[in-house]
């Protein structure tokens, strides 16, 4: 134990030890100002630190942040090692809003393409979600700014994500789900680990002892902070006894006097009490608390260093799927025009929803990217104007304001106490978005968790007709114009997983209203009886709109020589708090592609998801490029790739079914009756695809290139029999055999030919990325240790390297392998958790 830790510990009541045991308000812990400990602070989130801004609402702009491309664009980079200079940036964002715990990265498998928060994840696989992680945390940690390994664990759907069971068997626990967990806290060393809000095998992940005291804190040997997600605390004694060491956000539902009562009752013993503590005290001595520092303001720091690293990984991450007849890269030299049309290309897709949201320092979306590299060279044309949402649109602000003749855009708030607007309060607000969230704090003398409030403004068409009104909340709603109820969401409420995954189901109605004419709007709330301090309210308002935008970009594409397309989701479709419907596109952006790739043969797709889409277009278009939330350099990034400045090198972290009933979690997913069962066990991703022989629309590790590349056919190891401490060795030869530069992600494989239990038909176990000039050769040469061959046995509960033949498989994706090699293992071992590390070299030509 470090001397100040024990020196403060000896020093402290136990009610100051409780007290921090527990958060003072959304972002911070509580201060011991008798003992000199300050308040430490944190910050979301894995794509950017936002600091204190409302991570969902619109017009709480804060101070900006830089905003990284999401979790699955930097997986399909498949390098750790940019990882880790990402990872670092972080780490600078967020001490410039000084916080020192970032809360990332998020480390989930992605288990099933509907999973709403897959692009915050980084893979089906866990060797690749665990290289990503200690890259990322290596990186965040080196700014001395604690990483929270996150959400510990099978938190792999969004469906009723505050209380679904995740029944999952202890093999596939230990070798799909945990791996990067343990590699996030043996590797990397991880300062802290949150718990997730589902439930594992019946017991809530916050007070799983199991998970959070054997494996974690035991097995592994994990001495730092384990806190809970966002009020995921369930309970005082269960929690604390089972290693929850930190209740967030404050002030404390669960902890402070109920815990204090329960030491005192003999539930929790004080030595539990004083581990917890000294965890934090350790964390606080780690990211520097203790030392001479001023918490000034937060600060925008935007810096051109962290502006080229994320067009730099934007770029990297970008997969390029076909390239028939070498459409791309595209030169400006022999074309005279571009179409760009699609609901993406002036808008920059740069991240999904939830949590993820960051307030940018700006963004730049393909058109502007486009224009801006070949404006002055090429005829550059656009259509644009198509639907791209799943909640009605947020009302313009140039058609309503909050008061009668002011010009001010947004809504006046009035706020009362209770359910029944009696009780006015002195506080009034304003909103200029017409979506209101309130998380945590609502105002002065405002209780959070019971509160009403009354919205006004005037709205103003700019065109006369049909204008659809909707409304959603998270609480209860009614909406009225001109003093007439127009959608009331109230008295029958219908619950929907579209809005924060704990409100009410969008209720639109029509109204007709005329251009130029002044109507008043009125919204009522009420919090409603949820515990959470969550709170909020989204109007949205569709304008009678034209009907001809799609006649328009068919000719305007008939007339070009390359027909870009963007098209894709953004974070109304894929967001923290609910799942996807399906698989697909919305109806009317297929409906463009195949009418657009029919007027122009050079038809180009390119595609902002943070997942896998059917695509039953793919025939139709020579080109696809799959750009993930790239971040803020969204245009520059994808610009970058369309016209050649980058050669893209992504490849999928996540199998491209066909359809979404080939996906292994198919027939169990999203769950029912409060239970989830993880049926494909093992079969996860790929392993599935290979042992049913289903072929995919891509494979996991699929990714094109503008050069090609040469595997050597045959592999060349260093024993062909190995005993079990021994280390093997696998080389192999690369050659860049085009005219680019250009990189490629070599993957290893491993296939155990005769097992006692069943096994996967490969597994990913190494890869390297190499860059090669024209003709260059490189020689790579991976390690792989005991651990590498080894499976769970869930009746020994022990990990077992099994005597006998194995396979190593070298490719460019899961199903191109281009070399093979067998060699035997001698005997057999069996071991239990300890740190494995691999390590990857490479020798030129």
């Amino acid at each position: 134990m470090h001397a100040k830790v024990e020196d403060l510990l000896g020093k402290m009541t136990l009610e100051e030890k409780v007290s921090l045991l527990a958060g003072a308000s959304m972002w911070n812990t509580i201060p011991i100002e008798r003992l000199g400990i300050p308040s430490l602070k944190v910050s979301d989130g894995p794509n950017g630190a936002r600091g204190e801004s409302n991570p969902i609402q619109r017009d709480d702009a804060g101070v900006t942040s830089a905003c990284f491309p999401a979790g699955i664009s930097l997986a399909a980079t498949w390098n750790p090692a940019l990882i880790e200079r990402i990872g670092q940036a972080l780490g600078q964002e967020a001490k410039s809003k000084g916080a020192r715990v970032l809360l990332a990265p998020t480390v989930n498998i992605h288990r099933s393409p509907l999973n709403g928060r897959n692009f915050e994840c980084y893979s089906e696989d866990p060797y690749l979600s665990a290289r990503m992680a200690v890259g990322y945390i290596k990186g965040v940690q080196s700014e001395d700014v604690g990483a929270t390994v996150k959400h510990f664990v099978c938190n792999d759907s969004e469906f009723q994500r505050n209380s679904i069971s995740s029944e999952v068997g202890e093999r596939a626990l230990r070798e799909i789900y945990l791996p990067p967990f343990k590699a996030a806290i043996q590797e990397a060393g991880s300062w802290l680990a949150m718990a997730s809000y589902n439930k594992i095998n019946g017991t809530y992940a916050s007070e799983n002892p199991y998970t959070l005291t054997d494996i974690l804190k035991k097995e592994w040997g994990f001495d730092g902070v384990v806190m809970s997600d966002w009020f995921g605390t369930q309970s005082t004694v269960p929690s604390i006894n089972a290693g929850l060491d930190l209740e967030m956000p404050g002030p404390a539902i669960w902890r402070g006097e109920k815990l204090l009562q329960a030491v005192k009752n003999g539930e929790v013993a004080e030595s539990t009490i004083d581990d917890s503590v000294s965890r934090l005290l350790h964390l606080f001595i780690k990211v520097g608390l203790f030392e001479v520092h001023e918490d000034g303001p937060e600060q925008a720091l935007d810096l051109p260093e962290h502006r080229a690293l994320i067009r730099e990984a934007g770029a990297e991450g970008c997969v390029l799927l076909k390239n028939e007849r070498d459409i791309l890269p595209l030169q400006p030299e022999k074309l005279q025009s571009i179409a760009i049309i699609g609901p993406n290309a002036r808008t920059a897709r740069m991240m999904g929803g939830g949590s993820a949201l960051v307030n940018a320092h700006y963004s730049i979306s393909p058109y502007d990217a486009i224009v801006e590299r070949v404006g002055d060279q090429l005829s550059i044309n656009d259509e644009t104007n198509f639907a791209s949402h799943n909640l009605l649109p947020l009302i313009d602000q140039q058609l309503f304001s909050s008061h009668d003749g002011d010009t001010t855009p947004g809504f006046a708030i009035e706020y009362f106490q209770g359910h029944n607007f009696t009780a006015k309060a002195n506080e009034t607000d304003h909103s200029a978005s017409s979506e209101k969230v309130w998380f945590g704090v609502v105002a002065d003398n405002i209780d959070p968790l019971n509160f009403s409030a009354r919205f006004t403004a005037h709205i103003r068409p700019q065109k006369s007709g049909t204008h659809q009104f909707s409304l959603a909340s998270a609480g209860l709603s009614k909406l009225y114009i001109d003093s007439k109820e127009l959608i009331n969401n109230w008295d029958h409420q219908l619950p929907g997983q579209t809005y924060f995954g704990m409100g009410s189901q969008e209720v639109i109605a029509s109204i007709e209203l005329t251009a130029g004419q002044d109507y008043q709007l009125a919204i009522e709330y009420t919090k409603g009886v949820a515990a959470i301090s969550l709170a909020a309210v989204r109007v949205g308002l569709m304008a009678p709109v034209s009907t001809n935008a799609l006649e328009r970009a068919v000719a305007l594409a008939a007339n070009s020589d390359v027909a870009l397309v963007f098209a894709g989701l953004n974070g109304e479709w894929e967001s923290e708090g609910f799942d996807r419907p399906n698989m697909d596109l919305m109806a009317e952006q297929v409906e463009l592609i195949e009418k657009v790739a029919e007027a122009n043969k050079n038809t180009i797709v390119v595609l902002n998801t943070g997942s896998p889409i059917t695509m039953p277009w793919l025939d139709k278009v020579p080109g696809v490029l799959q750009c993930w939330y790239p971040g803020q350099e969204c245009g520059n990034a994808i610009a970058d790739v369309l016209f050649g400045t980058v050669n893209p090198s992504g490849k999928l972290p996540q199998t491209f079914p066909q359809r979404i009933e080939d996906n292994p979690a198919y027939i169990n997913y999203p769950g029912e009756n409060g239970r989830v069962h993880y049926g494909e066990g093992l079969f996860v991703g790929y392993r599935y695809y290979d042992k049913k022989k289903v072929a995919p629309l891509f494979p996991f590790g699929f990714g094109l290139s503008y050069t090609t590349f040469s595997y050597n056919p045959s592999i060349q190891l260093n024993t062909q029999s190995l005993k079990p401490n021994d280390t093997l060795q696998a080389a192999i030869r690369i050659t860049n055999t085009g005219q680019r530069a250009g990189k490629e992600v070599v993957q290893l494989y491993v296939r155990d030919l005769k097992s006692t239990l069943q096994r996967p038909e490969k597994e990913l176990k190494a890869f390297a990325k190499l860059h090669l000039e024209p003709g260059e050769s490189q020689t790579v040469t991976f390690e792989l240790e005991r651990a590498a061959l080894a499976y769970y046995d869930d009746l020994a509960h022990q990990w077992v390297a099994e005597a006998g033949e194995f396979e190593v498989l070298i490719g460019s994706s899961a199903q191109d392998i281009h070399a093979r090699a067998t060699f035997t293992l001698t005997e057999t071992s069996h071991f239990g958790e300890r740190i494995e590390t691999r390590q990857n070299s490479t020798t030129g030509a």
